[in-house]
């Protein structure tokens, strides 16, 4: 407690106590005395950042040298770059102390004969110590006189005086209080709730409400570290809390002779955690009456001391219009530039010549001379994270463009690219300030510079602040201090997307570390840009998709049994290039030709371009949205219909999934572009296809049953899958309701005579049911079996442009063409297209060089007839034999695939049965197992997980059942599924899948996301890191995406239509062995851009902090970068979901990070003064 008769005085963190003066001796001391004029020549800041600058600019405009001086975070500040002179201070001190150091600033202002030096605001620019240091040592301070500083600084003696002047206040303590046991009786006396602030600074620091007896000691610990951490002070001040008042200051000018003039009010309501975010001048819609009490008060109080130089007097005006006066700031404000603009008075300016002796009068600055003009506003641009509750970011800036135009200012420091902002100083970044004739006219001006405004590499508080810019109440001048609190949709907003810079980031990661899509081959993409036939422009003309859809799946039923020639399906989209280029495919190049395909091939029945493998390789390795990726060729292709392939009850997954998903996939699907749905099941299981008959019927799709083709039904010693097993099952298909049937010969096996002879079998017991073929050619009979089976009736089949056909692709698209043409069969397509067609296929493809098959298969293989491997995986199994040093064994691969599938039981092979037989074959071969030894020594031997859970019933029952006693074998007594897999899943909860999403990465996520997620958890969530790191890559060339740039290559990046940017590469420079980083040098859109890009390779043997587990709430991560200031718990503590678990500080701000969850502390990875990063793993709760 203060004792009577004394006052407490700072001096660098240390409190001592000096007799008070009596008043009449004061006010003695305050008289005016005779000042003789003498001009400032060299002029100290004693402070860092934008305010430096600012006075800086105002003393360079003078005349007067300038000086700054700089902690050692600061040697690469702005500030000290701008002075004329600049001086280290604080060896060995904390960054903030180095600025409260009194005797050493004071030392290098004598050594370097400054004579004045200006405090700026914050720091010390409220210590009379400070003040009257620097008088002691014959320099002037810029500044009220030191007792005036403690008189105004000391709240109790304000406040006290202000009661003399006649200036009504608010109930508040006595003095300073320094123990919670005097704040506690304060809110016994006078309720809560009550705020506390610090008693020797502002700015909001170390402020705090407290609204009950319970929180109380905790408030009180909080605001006083905040208040000792950026004062050196942590005594703090207790009043009575006026809700949701404005917050109305008066800036005043006072000079020697004892005159003083106000250059009127700003209303600084606009406000967060206590500290002003927006400041508006004049204040809107404040009453007049109240306004000029206010002023006059104002300057009857300053007066009433002797005030000079520049000050504020703040009020509060709660919601009857009352006035009351809570504290003077004897010092510049940071929002002093709003002031400025609409009196256009220099304050920096004014400040220096009164300190050099003018008088107001000197200045024409008595209140007769000011006026007021029009309105500003200022913002406050901070390095916060609006959409993580404002957390102070830290990092360095890699691109700065700031606002700019008629009526707009920006004062700020350390805004620029290349900046590196620290969690040890406030994370103000600029003040943006904006004037015009109106208030409105000044919203408008501020939400346009706003816009303007690119900052990347850290965080910013701009989209914050263009919604307050945009908020009607704000834009009418309606405020007071609960506008944030009110006004939730404020820190709702999209954040920035980013994208150019985050692309930068890919290209140099890739430069720096390599492809992040592993590469198969040793070819590399090619340096070529394919050529796209001359297209027209405007909508292409009909196709069959315009009739389906006006009169739907039976109208085009009807259309394709009155057609006299043979459909063609063009796979090139999807399983040509599955088959011939690992599905690596990307939507880059599938887009380019698609406006060609749409106006010149309208003849064809479908497009297959979606589903299958596709949907995982575009998540998994292109980290592309497989929806985006049918959503954007459904523009460019509008007429023809799209068709897909849907793994019955997996939908396009390689498991079983509850129903619910299904039938939303396929909702979602359609709803996105999709038409036709190949539905085919991995075993021909009929209830896994009986359920994706029914969701495509349900979601309006048309329904194409597909019956998976093994055996050869021409060969009776082949009884297994004969004649009768599949007109049975095309028998059920057709009664489920199907539009079309579809036998899918996915391993080729289809010969000429067997193709007449199942179609004819078809179509002569299903005469009104359309049929339509796939096959792959890697017998090399593909084309023969398709003219076979349209001989026989077929109505459509499957073919792939000719450059992307063959080996284990479809037939040639050219081949058929031209084989049909003048004949009943006549496809309708000219030559001429194909060609041009296949032409840019030709080039795409040498695009993807390090996935081409032609690299191990030179040519077709008739041995497919023996081993059966499906096309689509002929490819796969090829690289993964390579993959696992199996390469020169792949003969062997291929002839034990074939004894696999006999182990098996001679199942259907298509994905995910025939990853079953792959994953066998390769197991066999690398532990040298023939078919006798498997079954001899199943019971000891550790299968591949994919046969145990094929035996399991993972996947359906085969034809036939499983294969006994090698399936009891093979489980050793693990739990076996009877019936449909999916069928005893519960159902998906959406709502709860995307409300853990949207927590999990912070983004708000769409149906179709959660689609993704539900298929591929772990798939999803790696994309959408690599998304949020890195981009929209698939705006990015393929041989970019793949390999990254040459050095000084130039590549244009088309992000959306009508914008596109230019990224030239530059360089990549040498490790940093520090960090483990390289410097990548860009220039996008002309402008030199740096990242720094963490060289994998080297920072392997480098140790670092662990990162907190996102999506694990008992992994707890710092919220923001800074330093630990308390821990609460140690390893074996219990904790409570809220708990208090440790404090953090950054930006002289303190954070509690409490318990997520409850549960015990399993790991404690901090200590105290730790420097931590955000995400830097705190605490691990099991």
């Amino acid at each position: 407690m203060r004792l009577a008769g004394e006052r407490l005085v700072s001096c660098v963190g240390t409190l001592y106590r000096r007799p008070y003066t009596t008043t009449r001796r004061y006010y003695q001391e305050l008289q005016p005395k005779q000042t003789v004029e003498k001009p400032i020549k060299k002029l100290m800041v004693a402070n860092r950042g934008e305010i430096a600058i600012r006075v800086f600019r105002g003393a360079s405009e003078m005349g007067i040298r300038t000086v700054a001086v700089y902690s050692k975070e600061d040697k690469l500040a702005t500030h000290r770059l701008k002075a004329d002179e600049s001086y280290l201070i604080g060896h060995g001190l904390p960054p903030v102390a180095a600025y409260l150091n009194i005797p050493e600033i004071v030392r290098v202002a004598k050594e370097h004969d400054v004579d004045a030096i200006h405090p700026g605001y914050g720091f010390m620019s409220e210590n009379a110590d400070f003040s009257q240091a620097v008088i002691d040592a014959g320099i002037r301070f810029i500044g009220p006189k030191p007792e005036t500083v403690r008189k105004m600084g000391d709240k109790v003696i304000a406040r006290e005086t202000a009661i003399a002047a006649g200036v009504e206040v608010v109930p508040g303590s006595d003095g300073p209080i320094t123990e919670w046991e005097e704040a506690q009786l304060f809110c016994e006396t006078y309720g809560y709730p009550a705020i506390m602030k610090a008693a020797y600074g502002g700015g909001g620091r170390g402020m705090r409400i407290v609204n009950n007896k319970e929180e109380l000691r905790d408030q009180f610990e909080r605001a006083h570290s905040e208040a000792l951490s950026a004062f050196g002070n942590g005594a703090l001040f207790i009043e009575k809390y006026i809700k949701n008042p404005r917050h109305i200051e008066v800036q005043i000018l006072g000079d020697h002779t004892g005159e003083v003039s106000h250059l009127f009010e700003r209303d600084c309501s606009v406000q967060r955690r206590y500290q002003k975010v927006v400041e508006i001048a004049p204040a809107a819609h404040l009453d007049p009456s109240v306004r000029e009490r206010i002023l006059s008060d104002a300057v009857k109080l300053t007066k009433s001391v002797g005030y000079q130089n520049a000050g504020t007097v703040e009020f509060l005006v709660d919601s009857q219009n009352h006035p009351w006066f809570i504290e003077v700031n004897a010092r510049l404000q940071v929002e002093h530039t709003v002031t400025e603009e609409i009196t256009g008075v220099d304050l920096v300016q004014s400040q220096i010549r009164i300190a050099e002796g003018k008088t107001l009068d000197d200045l024409g600055l008595t209140q007769e001379k000011l006026g007021c003009h029009g309105a500003a506003i200022q913002c406050r641009v901070t390095t916060e994270d609006p959409a993580r509750g404002f957390q102070p970011d830290t990092g360095r800036i890699e691109v700065f463009r700031s606002g700019e135009g008629m009526g707009i200012r920006i004062d700020a420091a350390n805004a620029h690219a290349g900046a590196q902002i620290s969690p040890y100083y406030d994370s103000l970044l600029a003040k943006v300030i904006s004037h015009a004739d109106s208030h409105t006219s000044a919203v408008n001006k501020m939400a346009r510079a706003l816009t303007e405004f690119r900052i990347r590499g850290v965080k910013t508080n701009i989209p914050f602040l263009l919604n307050v810019m945009h908020n009607e109440a704000f834009s009418k001048g309606y405020v007071d201090t609960s506008f944030i609190d009110n006004n939730p949709s404020l820190t709702q907003f999209k954040p920035s997307r980013n994208r150019a810079q985050k692309l930068i980031h890919y290209l140099g990661h890739v430069m720096v570390n390599g492809p992040v899509t592993p590469l198969a081959t040793v070819l590399k993409p090619a340096d070529i840009t394919p050529s796209v036939p001359l297209t027209p422009l405007g909508p292409p003309p009909p196709g069959l998709r315009d009739l389906l859809q006006r009169e739907g799946p039976k109208g085009l039923v009807k259309v394709i049994n009155a057609h006299e020639g043979l459909f063609l399906t063009d796979t090139t989209m999807r399983d040509a290039h599955q088959s011939l280029l690992a599905t690596r495919v990307r939507t880059y190049d599938l887009k380019r030709i698609s406006p060609y395909v749409a106006n010149n091939f309208t003849d064809l029945f479908s497009l297959e371009l979606w589903g299958g493998a596709t949907y995982d390789v575009a998540l998994r390795f292109l980290y592309e949205c497989p929806w985006e990726r049918l959503r954007a060729l459904r523009a460019e292709i509008p007429n023809i219909p799209f068709q897909m392939l849907l793994r019955g009850a997996n939908a396009v997954g390689y498991t079983s999934y509850p129903d619910n998903v299904i039938h939303r996939f396929c909702d979602l699907a359609v709803k996105n572009g999709m038409d036709i749905f190949r539905i085919f099941d991995c075993l021909n299981y009929l209830p896994n296809l009986l359920l994706g008959i029914e969701a495509v019927g349900q979601a309006g799709g048309v329904v194409e049953a597909a019956m998976s083709y093994t055996g050869d039904v021409a060969d009776p010693s082949k009884s297994k899958y004969d004649l009768k097993y599949y007109v049975d099952l095309a028998s059920e298909l057709v009664r489920a309701g199907t539009h079309i049937l579809c036998i899918k010969d996915m391993a080729g096996l289809l010969k000429p005579e067997a193709a007449r002879i199942l179609v004819d079998a078809l179509k002569t017991k299903f005469p009104d049911m359309p049929v339509h073929i796939h096959t792959h050619d890697t017998a090399g009979a593909g084309v023969a079996a398709m003219l076979a089976a349209a001989a026989a009736g077929a109505d459509i089949v499957d073919c792939a442009v000719d450059s992307m056909s063959g080996l284990t692709s479809q037939p040639s698209m050219g081949a058929l063409v031209a084989s049909t043409q003048n004949t009943p069969h006549d496809t309708g397509l000219k030559m001429k297209d194909v060609s041009k067609y296949s032409a840019y296929w030709e080039q795409a493809r040498n695009l993807y060089g390090p996935f081409e098959t032609t690299t191990t298969m030179r040519s077709g293989n008739a041995d497919v007839y023996i081993n059966e491997i499906p096309g689509g995986q002929y490819t796969n199994l090829q690289f993964q034999s390579y993959s696992l040093g199996l390469g020169d064994q792949f003969e062997e691969v291929k002839a034990v695939y074939a004894e696999a599938n006999q182990l098996l039981g001679d199942i259907v092979k298509v994905t995910p049965s025939s990853k079953v037989v792959g994953d066998l074959a390769q197991f066999m071969v690398q532990n040298k197992l023939n078919k006798k030894q498997v079954m001899d020594q199943a019971s000891e031997l550790s299968f591949p997980s994919s046969v145990v859970e094929f035996m399991q019933g993972y996947i359906g029952v085969p034809h036939g059942g499983f294969p006994q006693p090698l399936r009891d074998q093979i489980l050793k007594g693990a739990e076996t599924i009877e019936g449909r897999p999916g069928e005893s899943l519960p159902p998906l909860d959406f709502d709860a899948l995307k409300t853990s999403l949207e927590e999990k990465h912070n983004t708000q996520m769409t149906d179709e996301d959660v689609m993704s997620a539900a298929l591929y958890p772990k798939v999803f969530d790696d994309f959408v890191v690599f998304e949020q790191t890195y981009g929209p890559v698939e705006k990015l060339g393929t041989r970019l995406f793949f390999v990254g740039p040459h050095i000084a290559e130039e590549t244009e990046v088309e992000l959306e239509k009508g914008k596109t940017i230019s990224i030239k590469t530059l360089a990549v420079g040498d490790l940093d062995d520090a960090t483990g980083k390289r410097e990548v040098f860009f220039e996008v859109n002309g402008f030199m851009r740096t990242i720094y890009v963490e060289d994998k390779a080297q920072t392997a043997t480098l140790s670092f902090h662990p990162k907190a587990l996102r999506g694990v709430k008992g992994s707890v991560g710092a919220p923001m970068p800074g330093h630990v200031i308390a821990i609460n718990v140690k390893e074996g503590d219990r904790v409570e979901k809220g708990d208090p678990l440790i404090i953090l500080s950054a930006m002289k701000m303190e954070m509690v990070v409490s318990a997520p969850t409850s549960g015990l502390i399993k790991g404690l990875h901090v200590n105290l003064s730790q420097k931590l990063s955000a995400g830097d793993l705190l605490i691990d709760i099991e």
